[in-house]
């Protein structure tokens, strides 16, 4: 019987910001897609107070990887011990703390640890999965470190809205429609090009090009993931605008006695540097939060005005 060797990291940044302030961010996983760029989306499946268990999306050196975790929350002590439950290859098993320790009122330390083994603890695949912990813990450190030491300013810099629409059609039309995004440059007027890759089902890697109002035009990047019976398809934009340091979605298609509603839900962390070269010299951060609304509002509405004629003038034969 084969003995893996147990890999560990450390990885660790000072922030200006209380380590309060630092521990409440990590402790809400669910917003983790927000917050930390290489997080697609969570699902919280289990809490009950003190422990929770995560499904988690993330990309990892370029790919999507997914897996089910289990974490320990010590508030007290400004802890967080994890536990991968069914990790994603070529991992086999995965654990490690997020420690949060203050310096003073204002500053605190950020300690992540890892620790993994592989199957077989082949070199290829260690080395893999040592350069994907190392990039994604850089990655979500410098972020989480430039949101805390901003803290005061969160409530601004972040917004959250959905707009919706009744449909007297079947949901399945509906969810079709939003599912099959490749044909949109075809169907919604605001997308120029797409280009999707489909590896892994339901998992939808995408660039896309969008005509805004004034007809310039924004390249995003996203990877979206699609619950087809529970009517839900979340993304995670990889590539924002300049205004945007992060987007997430959500398509949600609900049934009831009467009709369908369909939902699209958006929540932004707006990049306050990128405000007056985008927007002008008398723009601030609520001007930003407007054109943000009413810019992905559109889009989304127009969208979601499509998705309801495609259902609701379908052919049924009786």
């Amino acid at each position: 019987m084969s003995a893996e060797r147990v890999h560990a990291t450390t990885h660790e940044v000072n922030v200006a910001a209380p380590a309060g302030v630092v521990y409440g961010l990590i402790s809400d996983a669910v917003q983790w897609p927000l917050f930390f760029p290489p997080n697609v989306h969570v699902e919280r499946l289990e809490f009950d107070g003190a422990s929770e268990r995560l499904r988690m999306w993330a990309t990892a050196n370029g790919q999507v990887k997914s897996w089910t975790s289990r974490r320990v929350l010590d508030p007290a002590r400004r802890r967080i011990e994890f536990r991968q439950e069914l990790p994603a290859s070529p991992v086999q098993s995965m654990g490690g703390t997020w420690i949060v320790e203050p310096l003073d009122a204002n500053r605190s330390k950020l300690t992540l640890l890892h620790d993994f083994t592989v199957a077989g603890d082949a070199a290829d695949d260690v080395a893999w999965v040592e350069r994907a912990t190392d990039t994604n813990s850089r990655a979500e450190l410098d972020n989480l470190s430039r949101l805390a030491e901003r803290w005061s300013q969160l409530d601004d810099l972040v917004l959250s809205f959905e707009d919706s629409v009744r449909v007297n059609g079947p949901a399945e039309l509906v969810y079709d429609f939003l599912y099959r995004v490749a044909d949109w440059p075809q169907l919604v007027p605001h997308v120029s090009r797409l280009e999707l890759t489909e590896d892994q089902p339901g998992v939808q890697v995408m660039a896309m090009d969008t005509v805004t109002a004034d007809g310039s035009t924004h390249t995003t990047e996203s990877v979206r993931v699609c619950f087809p019976h529970a009517g839900r398809i979340v993304y995670k934009q990889t590539a924002t605008p300049l205004l945007m340091a992060a987007h997430t979605g959500e398509w949600s298609v609900v049934p009831d006695e009467t009709g369908v509603t369909v939902t699209s839900q958006h929540s932004v962390v707006l990049r306050p540097e990128n405000i007056e070269s985008v927007l002008g010299p008398d723009a601030d951060v609520q001007t930003a939060r407007r054109y943000v609304r009413e810019a992905l509002g559109r889009n989304s509405g127009a969208t979601l005005a499509l998705a309801k004629k495609h259902a609701e003038s379908a052919v049924r034969v009786l």
